[in-house]
């Protein structure tokens, strides 16, 4: 068993530290609230330092511990568990450094009398403008249960979305670091020991055998620090150009055009759209603030600003679907569902069956695109190692006509 210090609190409202042996800090916690009116911070003796704080600021808060967060606090909350009490649970299970310590001090806000919106909306790290809008929508409503059901739901949909996008990237490039390594591998360990052979015997190098030499040179030499330097200040460049509205536009713009995975970004785009804006409008947020949230998370500027110049014009008595079609960015079949779904008043129940269709979409293009991806990945690395043995036959052919 270890020892924990415990900052806690009595009935009268003083403060002070309690010293007391447990197999785990939880332990520690359920042993003290029988005895005090808050358990505050735990921390194990002789650890002087508080590593708490650094962690917080290096970890992030995903997706899907958004997901888990909301899925337990809704049931929680379904089941009458109080507020304050269920962010303490919560706070205290949760194994992400920066939640835990945002749900803490969302939880001595609630307990102060603040909503859970505005407590959260001072977190954005963990909480986004979607998330806080939802649980506003929730509390004005007095679904709140319900709401973050919804916010469960959909952010485990997005988690999966990424997760399908991002196994599609994984393959190639799993596959091209090793492709890489193996490249260099031979070519600074390999090359060099034939060449010597070759030049020993007389042989005059071909000019392949002498452009890998060079490599191999380069490789093993003071000289690498110039690629790399190169590498990391195109990709230092690339990065600050994102950065800039025309940069994200340009770039954001290609990603819809690329070859193979283009369609890919686009349906995973039209998805997250449809699914976002379908959840927010079920759960009674008003339709501007719907644009304005799913604007933000829309996750490429060209989608963007398209949602952007729809709000103009729906600001001004347009038509949503009339004004979508006019950036030439959706698809025909998402604009005429958005369409029935305005006609039928079930705006929310259309978008909900396009982001299903878009995400069913983009499974399929995920694994088309995989088995795509296996027999080119196969060829490039043929391709290399056939460059490889390339450098070190041709002079071969040369010492047997020597020989000759």
């Amino acid at each position: 068993m270890a020892t924990y210090i415990v900052d806690v609190k009595d009935a009268r409202g003083k403060v002070s530290k309690e010293k007391i042996q447990a197999t785990s800090p939880e332990m520690a916690r359920g042993i003290l609230r029988s005895k005090y009116a808050q358990v505050g911070k735990i921390k194990k003796a002789g650890m002087d330092l508080d590593l708490s704080g650094v962690l917080s600021m290096l970890s992030k808060v995903t997706v899907k511990d958004k997901a888990i967060f909301s899925r337990q606090f809704s049931v929680m909350n379904n089941a009458g568990v109080a507020m304050v009490r269920s962010l303490d649970i919560l706070s205290d299970q949760t194994s992400n450094p920066k939640l835990k310590t945002s749900l803490r001090s969302i939880r001595k806000e609630v307990q102060e009398g603040t909503s859970l919106s505005e407590a959260m909306v001072k977190h954005p790290d963990c909480f986004d403008k979607l998330y806080v809008n939802m649980v506003q929508a929730g509390e004005v409503g007095g679904v709140l249960d319900e709401v973050l059901n919804r916010l469960a739901k959909l952010l485990e949909d997005m988690a999966k979305l990424q997760n399908q996008v991002k196994s599609a990237m994984a393959y190639p490039m799993a596959v091209g670091f090793l492709a890489v390594v193996v490249f260099f591998g031979m070519t600074i360990f390999l090359i060099p020991i034939f060449a010597n052979i070759f030049v020993d015997l007389g042989v005059e190098l071909p000019a392949l055998t002498r452009f890998m030499l060079w490599i191999s040179d380069l490789m093993t030499s003071r000289r690498v620090i110039i690629p790399i330097v190169v590498v990391i200040a195109l990709v230092f460049a690339f990065r600050q150009y994102y950065k800039t509205p025309l940069g994200r536009l340009t770039i954001d713009g290609l990603a819809l055009k690329l070859p193979l995975f283009g369609e890919l970004n686009e349906k995973s785009a039209v998805a997250r759209f449809c699914r976002v804006f379908g959840t927010l409008t079920r759960s009674g947020v008003p339709i501007l603030n719907c644009l304005d949230i799913v604007q933000e998370t829309s996750g490429n500027q060209v989608i963007a600003n398209a949602v952007k110049s729809a709000k103009k014009e729906i600001q001004q008595g347009g038509v949503m679907s009339i004004a979508l079609s006019k950036e030439k960015v959706f698809p025909p079949l998402a604009l005429q569902m958005i369409s029935v779904g305005e006609e039928t008043g079930e705006l929310d129940k259309m978008l909900m069956k396009v982001a299903d269709f878009y995400e069913d979409e983009v499974e399929q293009a995920v694994k088309a695109l995989t088995s795509v991806l296996e027999p080119l990945m196969m060829v490039v690395i043929a391709v290399m190692v056939g460059v490889i043995l390339m450098s070190m036959y041709l002079p071969m052919f040369k010492v047997f006509d020597a020989f000759g």
